[in-house]
């Protein structure tokens, strides 16, 4: 196999494996938005205080030599009525993402 080829596999590969915990990680009553900027935005039930977990999950870029990588960096906080992350990547939608 070329090296242009190895190198497109390994690609395809390291999006499958980025992509596996997305598919998997999101409980049954989360609502989920897929696409842009990030692999996933997922919001997990509201719970009694009007709160909820909101997680976004992005690809990082991971150089390893000649067999760079990509690994899902999942980054997860709480939002509600009265908790407003700072971050803007968090805050959009700012609501709860239905499921």
């Amino acid at each position: 196999m070329s090296p242009g080829k190895r190198r497109i596999a390994g690609g395809v590969a390291a999006l499958v494996v980025a992509a596996a915990p997305i598919v998997t990680a999101a409980p049954a009553s989360a609502g989920c938005v897929y696409g842009g900027p990030f692999l996933g935005k997922c919001d997990g039930p509201i719970q009694a205080d009007g709160n909820w977990e909101r997680c976004i999950t992005v690809a990082r870029y991971v150089p390893s030599g000649l067999s760079s990588h990509l690994i899902p960096v999942k980054n997860c906080q709480f939002m509600g009525p009265a908790i407003r992350p700072a971050d803007p990547n968090f805050a959009d939608p700012p609501v709860h993402i239905a499921p």
